[in-house]
């Protein structure tokens, strides 16, 4: 299937629910159904191309770029803190939730388009004593010293090598972005964290500039002041 009726897209996607029947199915990725596919992202928030048909070839022009790799299917699903890169532009983005919980973009500078941040959602150790920590975004990186990481962490990944060169710890006094429920795209720091036992998901309150808002562990990101305000120059 390569397409779908817009009104049962994701929440996620930016686009029109009523102008047109169909939009594109995304094809296969990390990000499942609630990655966007590139088509999207060209057409309905750059305005780069009008159509799917001219988004398939500015794609297999080959100079588009997403998470350090170059792409060839405008099908390809793009999710958050994806890095979207137009060498030939010099444009480069940060996948990032707005209100709502729509995917939006934030223009970064190229030395930010060479690192992506990613939640840790799991940890397990693995032969030769190693520790493999599993990301939101599908990937994997293995680490020695397991025990400075923990779920719900995030990591800053090199692109190019893959390696961690950045640890954002969660816990009271993190900076975090809420990227579900109904505070999707609101920004604060961790005041408190309660914890229920049993299956019961824990709470957060959430300090902003605004007041505060309260939701749970696992509508948050950890984030660093460099996701705040974006970091493109100006």
């Amino acid at each position: 299937m390569t397409h779908k009726k817009r009104l049962a897209a994701p929440n996620t996607w930016p686009i029109e629910r009523k102008t047109e029947t169909f939009t594109v199915h995304a094809g296969a990725g990390p990000h499942g159904e609630s990655g966007v596919p590139l088509v999207i992202i060209l057409r309905d928030i750059l305005g780069y191309v009008d159509t799917a048909k001219e988004a398939k070839y500015a794609v297999r022009s080959g100079y588009i770029g997403v998470n350090g790799s170059v792409v060839t299917d405008h099908r390809q699903p793009v999710g958050l803190f994806d890095i979207i890169t137009f060498d030939e532009r010099g444009e480069y983005y940060r996948v990032f939730p707005e209100a709502g919980g729509r995917l939006s973009l934030t223009p970064i500078d190229p030395a930010s388009a060479e690192t992506k941040l990613s939640k840790v959602t799991d940890k397990q150790q693995v032969a030769g004593g190693r520790t493999q920590l599993s990301l939101h975004d599908g990937r994997t990186v293995l680490v020695d010293d397991a025990g400075d990481y923990n779920t719900h962490d995030s990591v800053i990944i090199d692109l190019e090598s893959g390696d961690i060169v950045h640890h954002l710890p969660y816990g009271e006094g993190s900076m975090v972005t809420a990227v579900a429920g109904s505070h999707a795209g609101e920004i604060g720091v961790i005041e408190v964290i309660e914890v229920h036992p049993g299956s019961s998901a824990n709470t957060l309150r959430v300090e902003t500039d605004d007041g505060f808002f309260e939701t749970i562990e696992e509508y948050v990101v950890v984030i660093d002041e460099n996701f705040t305000d974006g970091d493109a120059d100006e």
